[in-house]
């Protein structure tokens, strides 16, 4: 039970750390003191570690972690724009640029100007690309299957949940706050 009641005191900082003094705050934010307390260090640090552990999988097809994340997108809906694809994928315009270069350096998509608007650009994959999709899904799934060796189904089931409600929260409140 200590647990919930430092999560507890711990999601109660942001509101109540008004006015307090160092100590007040250190001892209310104790629950992430420890790094494997944090969400956000927990989900920061899994993220780098399945994208280390797929990028050893795709790498041998001419695919980064970086050329991915676009490609699992465009896989779901290609001839977007490159904003679309960066809101898809939570990256920054110019990383998505980028990382777009990428793609197309290596053949796998191509840029088409928006004939009603010359401002949007379109991505779309390349045929060599939509090939790659049977070769390297099966290595997504690999990864998480090791990821999730000895996880309980139910206990799999949960942490999606939480990691989704997460997502929810948090794009909500950073699109509150840039009103």
């Amino acid at each position: 039970m200590q647990d919930k009641a430092q999560y507890d005191s711990g999601a109660k900082l942001n509101k109540k750390s008004a006015g307090k003094t160092e100590a007040e705050i250190l001892t209310a934010s104790r629950a992430y003191l420890d790094p494997m307390h944090s969400l956000g260090y927990l989900s920061r640090v899994n993220f780098r570690l399945f994208s280390r552990a797929l990028e050893k999988l795709i790498l041998p097809y001419g695919v980064s972690a970086g050329q991915w994340r676009l490609l699992r997108v465009l896989w779901e809906q290609d001839n977007i724009t490159q904003r679309e694809l960066s809101d898809r994928t939570g990256t920054k315009e110019a990383t998505t640029v980028l990382a777009v270069r990428s793609l197309i350096s290596a053949g796998l998509a191509i840029r088409t100007p928006c004939t009603k608007d010359k401002r949007k650009v379109y991505i779309t994959l390349t045929q060599k690309a939509r090939d790659l999709r049977l070769q390297l899904m099966p290595k997504v799934v690999e990864v998480n299957a090791c990821a999730l060796e000895g996880i309980d189904p139910a206990e799999v089931a949960i942490a999606r949940k939480v990691l989704a409600l997460t997502h929810s929260n948090l794009s909500a409140h950073i699109a509150n706050s840039n009103d």
